[in-house]
């Protein structure tokens, strides 16, 4: 076939002949098979096996003792002295190291624990908003999704304010690492600037765990540092980590779906009349469709741990799967209509936080709360709002993060 899903001039397509060659690999009975070149210093496996149907996803990510997420679940794999610096990510964990991480820090996302944040949020959405009105609209990014999911998470483990402007810094240099690389050089600089920026963040966050444990608040810290009931709680590099990890995933979910929102209800304008004709109705609908039509993250990686048989194709041990969520979103057996925007479609079986499983998104109630107040607040004080021109998008196969979007009211 003349598609190639590890080539970088794949993604540099645009979206519509991406969505038409993935169109045409679910049309194919086996998932099919794509090597990859060796990038030197950085793990570089042998090729991936596309699992681009939404029923192949959702088999995938709910056996996870097939489809192991160790060593790594991103491309290129890190190499394993990484994980000795920086500690181990928990998306690239299995059970039970997993489940024991993840039992420590879903209290923090709790029902009660996202309730008590709403005030938070809502004062957060009403200064950003407020600057917008006093600064006027240049850059939908910067001064609206970059900023509220980094004010959050920042505000939940009670960062120190002048310590917020370089955690911003370092989750743009983070993300900009993770996905296709351009040539070895640039690889070779970014792997360099990624880990300055984790080193950073992970060391500010360490400092501030051992300052947690001598003086606990009610913040998110706190009561990672502190043992829960069963007298668990996160050693400095698993703290380290996971402040990586919600960062990172935390920031980039709400901040590409927001970023891609606000062209989507641009250029959708019925969809717009009717979320603005009734938001309490419409809003979840919304949203849940956003994350659908923008799969914010675009892929992860699986590795095989025995013999198994997929759709019949017949996988072995030590085989590298990829889930490509932005395809399973575009399953026209799934989402009839697939490529049309729609916010009274039932979207609930996108895999846009995940598939199904273990490694479904802790944070995704957080982010919808997110988006749900935000999208609130710009549409009820500039009901105007509206995108200019086309977005500048990042070039990577694993992030669809949004860099700049004009804006108007």
């Amino acid at each position: 076939m003349d598609i190639d899903l590890a080539d970088l001039d794949f993604w540099r397509k645009p979206l519509k002949e991406r969505n038409e060659a993935f169109a045409r690999l679910r049309q194919l009975e086996h998932p099919v098979f794509f090597p990859e070149k060796k990038v030197p210093f950085l793990r570089s496996g042998k090729g991936f096996y596309a699992l681009v149907r939404h029923t192949d996803v959702v088999e995938a990510s709910r056996n996870a003792k097939i489809f192991s997420s160790e060593p790594a679940v991103t491309n290129p794999e890190p190499p394993s002295w990484v994980k000795q610096v920086f500690g181990e990510s928990m998306v690239n964990m299995d059970d039970p190291r997993h489940a024991r991480l993840r039992r420590i820090v879903t209290r923090s996302f709790s029902p009660r624990m996202l309730a008590g944040l709403q005030s938070d949020i809502e004062a957060a959405c009403g200064r950003i908003v407020d600057d917008v009105v006093r600064d006027g609209p240049r850059d939908f990014v910067t001064q609206v999704a970059a900023r509220l999911p980094i004010h959050v998470i920042c505000d939940m483990l009670d960062i120190p304010q002048e310590l917020r402007e370089k955690v911003h810094q370092h989750v743009d240099i983070s993300t900009a690492y993770t996905g296709v690389r351009p040539s070895l050089a640039r690889s070779v600089q970014m792997a360099g600037q990624n880990m300055l920026a984790l080193l950073a963040l992970q060391r500010m966050v360490i400092k501030l765990g051992h300052e947690r444990v001598a003086d606990p608040k009610g913040d998110l810290v706190s009561l990672l540092v502190n043992a829960n009931p069963d007298g668990e709680k996160l050693t400095d590099k698993e703290l380290g980590s996971f402040f990586s990890l919600l960062l990172v995933a935390g920031n980039e979910t709400a901040r590409n779906t927001m970023a891609h929102g606000i062209r989507l209800l641009t250029e959708n304008p019925a969809q717009r009349e009717l979320l603005m004709s009734d938001f309490d109705t419409h809003i979840n609908g919304a949203i849940e469709e956003m994350v659908r039509y923008v799969s914010p993250i675009m892929q992860f990686r699986r590795t095989v741990t025995e013999d198994y048989s997929l759709r019949g194709l017949e996988l072995k041990k030590g085989d590298k799967v990829v889930l490509f969520y932005g395809s399973a979103n575009r399953d026209e057996s799934v989402f009839p209509n697939a490529d049309t925007f729609d916010i009274t479609r039932d979207a609930k079986p996108h895999v846009g936080f995940g598939g199904p499983g273990p490694h479904f998104c802790l944070g995704a109630n957080l982010a919808r709360q997110e988006m749900r107040t935000m999208f609130r607040e710009l549409l009820t004080r500039l009901p105007g709002i509206r995108s200019v021109g086309e977005p500048e998008l990042l070039l990577s196969n694993f992030d669809n993060s949004v860099r700049s979007q004009a804006f108007t009211f």
